[in-house]
């Protein structure tokens, strides 16, 4: 948005300006004196080979007539065939390719535009025709000059017009590198603070290019022969005897000496607006460094720039402030030099206020002023019509009064054009002038209903351009009938112009503008419109991304329907490049496959006729570093060594880090190992070393994207050999056998041995008994075996190195065992208390020590499980046991070489437990009145059996549950003909079985008695009990029979249609009955709450409840729960099944077999476990 109103600021200044200066223009069609409008440059430097062309260019009413001055004197073009005048204009134009000579037509050329109203004339316009002329030949001798001396070659150019451009090159016209150390300067000399060995060649060849002729000459090349200490000893000792003293003095280091400018001080002359140039270069060994100041104040800020590697102070725009005294200073370790330069700053003549035209009415009063600055301060001389005023003819009304002419009550023959010269010695301005003396009535120059659309807050400039003599006053209204305009909401304009700083959308509307004089008046009438302003309601943001990624900036814009927006991109102030990978949509700028060059500011533009906005953002790509370069190792010692290096590119995300890692050439050649890492702002890094190692090393820069490619090797650095510094690590003794002990130790890596002949000492003694060391030297190896050792036996062991220059330093002791034998004893006194049917607690006596003969890993108990105790432990817990079983086990000692001997067998049983459900349930034979149930025991009875508990209760035919009967079955049956039923009625049927502990989980199922053929009613089981009630014989009655046959029928159609209704599995809501039973123990059981489920019927194999685990195939299987060992011990079967509940679930399936229920997912019965047990 700051950027939109800069640019609407802008525009209305522009506009304004515009307005005021047509404001001044008089019209065409009236009569006026001459007006230059177009001249050539005061110093006018031609090609000499194309013709040329002197432009003038006039307006005037009646247009004006024109002639030439040359060099003070009239230049009479019809005398020359080689000079012609443009039609209507009085440009000249001097023929030099056909014959010409543009040297035949140098001087100072003057136009002057005339007509019956006065004269104007141009700038006296200098022509001189460009020059290049060739290097003068010479003899240039070789340069023949010790290494660390400074060195000038000079160009000499020769002189041309304008003065060439110059530049040095080689023979393959490749320009020569130039550095603090070699430079050219101001002058064109190429200098050289020190010279150097690389510095010698043959074709130092100075160029210069003449722009205006567009040539470049060549100067002859010069030799440079730079002579290095060593050779020049060696030239010296090949002329001179072994007796001779001889030798040249090394390369010394010198002070700065300034080679330009020479001495202490110097002064120099710039001009006002020019760019001021000032230039230091030293010689020096090192290379001095330049630094400039300015005595007694301060380099002027955004004006000052430095160049040639800051040999050269550049100040551009100079005014009379920057006169004073520059310094100077080159410096380098051994001193400093310093040189003076007096800057005073000139001017030529500069505008302060240039006359402009005046147009008056007769008997008006004016005045012209011409004021100008400069240093020295310039004469002022006035012209009449080209004409000294001094010698022009007389105008009463016209007074002069230095820099201003005074006009009073004019009259129409006052009208002449005046001309104002301000000269001093730096140079001259003309400007002209004109009285033009009219009585005109006012003209509106503005077109008639002229539509102007600004933007809403901000300024509306309404144009009233006019025209008058006398001067029209001028006055808006706003509306056809509106009053006139007035107040600070308005800005009145000498040009006519209405401003209105901050429109709104109140000021659109009509405008009139009134001018009159005392000759007339005429108005004219302007549109405006304010429009809303463009915005950017969702600008582009700030991205990193990283290489060969996908970016996108968003601008989502807001701007007034009756505009049109242009949205442009722009990358870095410039167009997109022509790129596929640039995506341009509708809002937004996607960029895919990101590269390095892609990093820059993105800028979103959107224009509109009436207004611009735009928003920026910045596009950083990051990426891991490229690798850090010119490794160098110095400090050379035997254990240290410094390594320093140039970081990579960044890739702008910075360097955290620096890994540094090395490679032993002579122990393992192509491994490149872990040195070292130091922060991201180090170059350098001292690195310890080890003694017998060829080292290499590598640099890897690492950022937040990634780590680099790693560096360069280093050259390598071979170190001396010693003594070991370090002893195995990790030194072990264990046996592997009963009467051995292995003593193991990680080697020495190969840099670790410090030398060649590494070996090892393997030293060991018992432990606790008043033994000498043992040792043997092994080569290098990692273990080595003692043979013949006690059982399990601790010993001290050690293990030190050594190499062919000596011992490492005394190594630690370690404490380790001879060889482990399977413990002697078993665990005694072994008791077991049986918690409750399915958990046991076994308690024994720890063995000996001793009689373990090893580590004492824990203890096993072996029943129809493996479990595993560690530790010393004499009690652990047998979960998962089956009620009412017989279980036998023992318990035996473990250490790391096996088992040993097994305790006696105990034996131990489990108490009773509920039973399983019974196995199946299956109901066939349906009759009338009776069914037949047949079922399974349970498959864990987990005791004995005691009987079985029948429950039923009808279902009626608007699926409500009847009374509930109970039936108590001997545990010896396994089937029951349950008669006396209803026909045609559905029962559900709930079995379980009981032992002393009490009842097991129930199984369900459902059945249907059938209907008699003949349709004769049977009377329904009386008050729940399973007994026959008598019948009346009255079937031979006719009434009777009549009823009943009507009856069936009746019943027959109902039953169809409750069968087609079960068909499409239709649900039984009992749920409300259930809750309402009175005895809630003979209920069906939710597995969560206690509650009763809803059921399904035939078809629906839905379960009942969640949390259901009954199978819905007429079949009860009993479900696992699996109990973890964790809180025991460590199973060699890792965990075991122990009983879970469940609940059942009814199923209407009749016909399958009870075969298919009689599966059993339980793991196999302990007995049996037991009688496999070993």
């Amino acid at each position: 948005m700051k950027l939109n109103f800069i640019l609407q600021v802008k525009t209305s200044l522009v506009l304004f300006l515009c307005q005021i200066i047509s404001a001044l223009d008089v019209p065409l069609d009236l009569s006026q004196p001459p007006t230059i409008t177009q001249q050539s440059p005061k110093d006018y430097i031609v090609d000499p080979r194309e013709n040329i062309v002197i432009q003038c260019e006039a307006k005037g009413k009646p247009p004006p007539s024109f002639s030439w001055t040359r060099n003070g004197t009239h230049f009479d073009i019809d005398k020359d065939a080689q000079v012609t005048m443009k039609p209507n204009s009085g440009t000249l134009v001097i023929n030099i390719m056909n014959g010409g000579k543009a040297e035949a037509y140098e001087g100072v050329y003057q136009c002057t535009a005339r007509n019956e109203r006065g004269a104007a004339i141009s700038n006296n316009i200098v022509i001189r025709p460009s020059r290049s002329p060739l290097w003068t030949k010479e003899k240039l001798e070789p340069n023949h000059v010790r290494e660390g001396d400074s060195l000038v070659l000079h160009c000499r150019p020769p002189v041309g017009l304008p003065p060439p451009i110059i530049f040095w090159m080689d023979n393959a016209f490749q320009r020569l590198p130039q550095s603090e150390r070699v430079s050219q300067g101001l002058n064109g000399d190429l200098y050289f603070s020190n010279v150097q060995p690389e510095d010698t060649r043959e074709d130092y060849i100075c160029y210069a290019r003449f722009n205006h002729t567009q040539t470049i000459q060549q100067k002859q090349p010069i030799s440079v022969k730079v002579f290095s200490m060593d050779s020049l000893n060696d030239t010296i000792a090949a002329n001179l005897s072994d007796t001779d003293i001889y030798g040249a003095k090394p390369v010394t280091e010198r002070q700065p000496v300034l080679l330009t400018p020479t001495g202490s001080t110097s002064t120099k002359v710039e001009l006002r607006g020019n760019v001021l140039l000032l230039e230091c270069i030293a010689a020096g060994l090192p290379t001095p460094v330049i630094r400039w100041i300015k005595e007694g104040g301060e380099l002027p800020a955004n004006r000052t720039f430095f160049e040639n590697f800051k040999k050269t102070l550049k100040i551009i725009d100079v005014s009379e402030a920057d006169s004073g005294n520059y310094k100077c200073i080159a410096r380098n370790a051994l001193g400093s030099v310093h040189h003076v330069i007096s800057v005073t700053v000139k001017a030529a003549p500069y505008w302060i206020t240039a006359p402009r035209n005046l147009v008056l009415s007769p008997g008006e009063d004016g005045t012209l002023i011409c004021r100008a600055n400069g240093n020295p301060k310039p004469s002022i001389s006035w012209l009449a019509n080209g004409v000294p005023i001094a010698i022009a003819p007389e105008d009463p009304s016209r007074k002069v009064d230095g820099d201003t002419i005074i006009f009073s009550h004019v009259q129409e023959r006052s009208s002449a054009v005046y001309q104002c010269n301000a000269s001093n010695e730096y140079g001259y301005l003309l400007a002209n002038a004109f009285v033009n003396v009219l009585a005109e009535p006012p003209r509106i120059l503005t077109p008639a209903n002229k539509l102007y659309q600004v933007i809403a807050d901000s300024p509306a400039l309404l144009d009233c351009a006019y025209f008058g003599s006398p001067k029209p006053e001028i006055e808006w209204f706003k509306g056809v009938k509106g009053s006139i305009l007035r107040g600070n909401e308005y800005v009145f304009h000498d040009n006519g112009t209405l401003e209105i700083p901050v429109a709104q959308k109140n000021n659109a509307g009509t405008y009139t503008c009134v001018a009159r004089n005392e000759l007339g008046k005429i108005q004219n009438e302007v549109q405006l419109e304010i429009k809303d302003p463009t915005m950017i309601i969702k600008q582009p943001e700030y991205k990193v991304i990283q290489r060969y990624g996908q970016v996108s900036f968003e601008c989502i814009i807001k701007h007034d329907s009756t505009l049109l927006p242009t949205v442009t991109w722009l990358k870095d102030n410039d167009e997109l490049p022509d790129d596929e990978r640039f995506l341009v949509g509708k809002d937004n700028l996607t960029i895919m496959n990101v590269t390095d060059k892609d990093d820059g500011t993105y800028t979103c533009i959107v224009n509109t006729t009436l207004d611009s906005v735009s928003a920026s953002a910045v596009l950083t790509v990051v990426a891991r570093p490229n690798p850090p370069f010119d490794l160098e190792l110095t400090g050379q010692l035997e254990r240290s060594i410094d390594l320093s290096w140039i970081p990579g590119d960044e890739n702008n995300s910075p360097i955290t880090s620096f890994v540094i890692e090395f490679e032993d050439a002579l122990h393992e050649p192509g491994v490149w190992r872990y040195q070292t890492e130091v922060p991201g702002s180090q170059t350098t890094a001292q690195l310890k070393l080890s003694p017998y190692v060829n080292y290499s090393f590598r640099v890897i820069a690492v950022n937040r994207i990634g780590r680099s490619q790693p560096s360069e090797p280093s050259e390598q650095y071979l170190t001396k050999s010693a003594s070991p510094d370090e002893n195995p690590a990790n030194v072990q003794g264990i046996g592997s056998e009963p009467d051995n002990l292995v003593i193991t130790w990680e080697p020495l890596k190969g840099f670790q041995s410090n030398g060649p002949g590494l070996q090892y000492k393997v030293s060991w003694r018992q432990k606790d008994v008043d033994d000498e060391w043992t040792s043997v030297i092994v080569a290098n190896v990692s273990k080595y075996i003692v043979s013949g050792t006690p059982t399990f036996v601790p010993y001290e062991v050690k293990v030190q190195a050594l190499n062919d220059l000596g011992y490492a330093p005394e190594p630690s002791e370690v404490i380790g065992h001879s060889g482990e034998d399977l413990p002697m004893v078993a665990p005694g006194n072994v008791q077991v208390h049986v918690i409750n049917s399915t958990l046991a607690k076994v308690h024994w006596d720890p063995v000996p020590l001793k009689s373990v003969r090893g580590h004492l890993q824990g203890y096993k108990i072996y029943y129809w499980k493996i479990l595993t105790f560690r530790g010393n432990k004499t009690f652990g817990m047998l979960p998962g046991l089956e009620p009412y079983s017989s279980y036998k086990l023992n318990v035996r000692v473990v250490n790391g070489k096996g088992e040993g001997p097994a305790s006696p067998d105990k034996v131990f049983k489990t108490p009773e437990g509920v039973p399983s459900s019974p196995s199946f349930l299956k109901i066939t034979n349906p009759t009338l009145d009776s069914l037949t149930l047949e079922w399974g025991s349970p498959t864990h009875p987990n005791g004995v059996l005691t009987s079985y508990t029948l429950k039923f209760q009808p279902i009626n035919n608007t699926h409500e549950l009847g009374p509930l009967v109970e039936i108590r079955i001997p545990a010896n049956e396994s089937s029951l003909i349950l008669k006396n039923l209803n026909y045609s009625t559905r029962y559900k049927f709930y079995f379980n079985a009981q032992t002393s502990v009490g009842s097991g989980s129930q199984i369900t199922e459902e059945a249907v008695t059938i209907m008699d053929e003949a349709g004769i009613l049977r009377p329904a089981v009386g008050a729940g009990k399973a007994m026959a009630s008598r019948q009346v014989d009255i079937a031979t009655q006719g009434w009777f029979i009549g009823l009943m046959c009507a009856v069936a029928l009746l019943i027959l159609i109902l039953l169809i249609v409750c069968f087609i209704r079960r068909n499409k599995g239709g649900k039984y809501p009992v749920k409300e009955k259930e809750d309402a039973h009175a005895d809630p123990e003979i209920q069906p059981m939710k597995e969560d709450d206690g509650t009763f489920g809803e059921y399904s019927d035939a078809e629906d194999h839905k379960p009942l409840k969640k949390g259901s685990r009954t199978p819905s195939d007429r079949t009860v299987k009993k479900e696992d729960s699996d109990d973890s060992l964790v809180d025991y011990g460590e199973g060699v079967n890792g965990q075991f099944n122990e009983d879970g509940s469940f609940i059942g679930q009814y199923s209407g399936k009749k016909e399958k077999e009870p075969a298919e229920g009689n599966e059993s997912s339980e793991a196999p019965s302990p007995v049996n476990a037991m009688n496999s047990f070993v």
